[in-house]
């Protein structure tokens, strides 16, 4: 990193030497990473060796008493490694750094310093663009996280387990953005990580933002997840999910993409819709994350109007609908002819060209099959409610039952 500063500096500054602060610096990082270097050294050697990793177990105190015994190995020199990963990684040796962690990781037996190493090499993993990688170290580190073992978060004196853990998943919504956007399965990962109870409690107790992406990553994922039955249910019906939850949140929080699907499945709005679709379609061009998945957001958004504008219309000019699809009669007849034919609607859908209408036929749903939709998750709701009307009686019960302190 000081390399990169003292070339930047040679760019803006090229008729002036370098300041003796970063020359010192210079040499000050080349003589920490030699020492750090040497001091890791030992553990590398002896981990390297194929019949030292042939004997390691699962057992961590197992391994620690057999390096001890066979080569001398301290808990204190395997810490070596993570203070020569995260000097790596701060010189900006990001694989380097990942490697060293996870040695450390795989060794040490202090929690604290291995959740650190959790956090380090997530990090490294996603500046080095290895996301398969850094998948596999996003849900391992959200299992540490979700664990409800104080000792196994970094807490500090004046912070609650509790709060620690909810700052912790914070971190981690945000830092996964980061792994969601870049994976090819990530916005699907993205829907089964972020909707689940756990962590939309968090997103809407402590960073509402987070909404415009899990409302993105429903629009990427609608179009490809209609009729696919290898999708969850949480990813089929996260349109559903996420409405529910903008209209909670919308005190505390709204952008043009919330907004268009509010206008769209609350107020079915369509003018509206249109007119925070344009919008929206700017706010994701512009965004770090998103701005690569311009087009396929506004492809999905026109599938969704079409959608929500088909169930309540039995007969449909095509040119009203170009327009509320933002596009021109020529380039929305294409378009609505390329989605019936892509989608389940070309069962129902006939287009009159005569007449420039789109005709709905639609078999109207048996009554017995709208009742079973509509119980299907009474007996589980029940249940839960039965369980949650239990627990403060038992909990009076067990207080009641426990000895007053003092009373003998």
């Amino acid at each position: 990193m000081v390399d990169y500063v003292a070339s930047l500096f040679e760019q803006l500054y090229p008729d002036e030497e370098l300041p003796q602060e970063l020359s010192g610096r210079r040499e000050k990082a080349f003589s920490t990473n030699e020492r750090l270097q040497q001091e890791a050294q030992a553990v590398l050697d002896v981990i390297e060796n194929p019949d030292v990793a042939q004997a390691l177990r699962q057992d961590k105190n197992q391994n620690l008493q057999y390096l001890k015994d066979n080569y001398n190995l301290t808990l204190e020199q395997i810490t070596a490694l993570y203070n020569f990963g995260q000097f790596q990684y701060t010189y900006g040796n990001y694989s380097g750094a990942a490697d060293y962690l996870y040695h450390f990781r795989v060794l040490s037996t202090d929690t604290d310093l291995n959740t650190s190493a959790h956090w380090g090499k997530l990090a490294s993993d996603i500046l080095t663009g290895k996301w398969e990688t850094a998948l596999e170290e996003l849900n391992t580190l959200r299992d540490v996280v979700d664990s409800r073992s104080p000792s196994s978060l970094l807490t500090s004196p004046t912070e609650s387990a509790a709060l620690a853990q909810l700052h912790s998943r914070t971190w981690l919504v945000h830092w996964s953005l980061f792994v969601y956007f870049n994976h090819p399965q990530g916005r699907t990962l993205l829907l089964e990580t972020f909707l689940s109870p756990t962590y939309l409690n968090t997103i809407q107790t402590s960073c509402p933002w987070i909404l415009r992406y899990i409302a993105t990553a429903a629009i990427l994922s609608r179009k490809s997840a209609t009729g696919n039955t290898n999708a969850s249910s949480r990813v089929r019906h996260s349109i559903r999910e996420i409405v529910k939850v903008i209209q909670t949140e919308e005190y505390q929080y709204q952008d043009p993409i919330t907004s268009f699907l509010k206008e769209l499945y609350v107020e079915f709005d369509f003018e509206a819709a249109q007119r925070e679709l344009a919008v929206a379609e700017r706010v994701v061009g512009d965004d770090f994350f998103l701005g690569e998945f311009r087009e396929e957001f506004l492809d999905n958004a026109r599938y969704l109007i079409s959608e929500a504008y088909c169930r309540i219309h039995q007969r449909i000019d095509i040119g009203d609908l170009s327009e509320r699809l933002n596009l021109t009669k020529d380039e929305g007849e294409k378009w609505i002819v390329n989605l019936i034919r892509e989608t389940r609607m070309g069962a129902d859908a006939k287009i009159d060209l005569e007449k420039n209408v789109i005709e709905i036929h639609r078999a109207p749903l048996p009554v017995y099959q709208s009742v079973i939709e509509k119980t299907r998750g009474l007996a589980f709701r029940t249940q839960a409610l039965g369980a949650g009307m239990l627990q403060p009686h038992q909990t009076a019960q067990q207080n009641q039952s426990q000895p007053v302190e003092g009373a003998r």
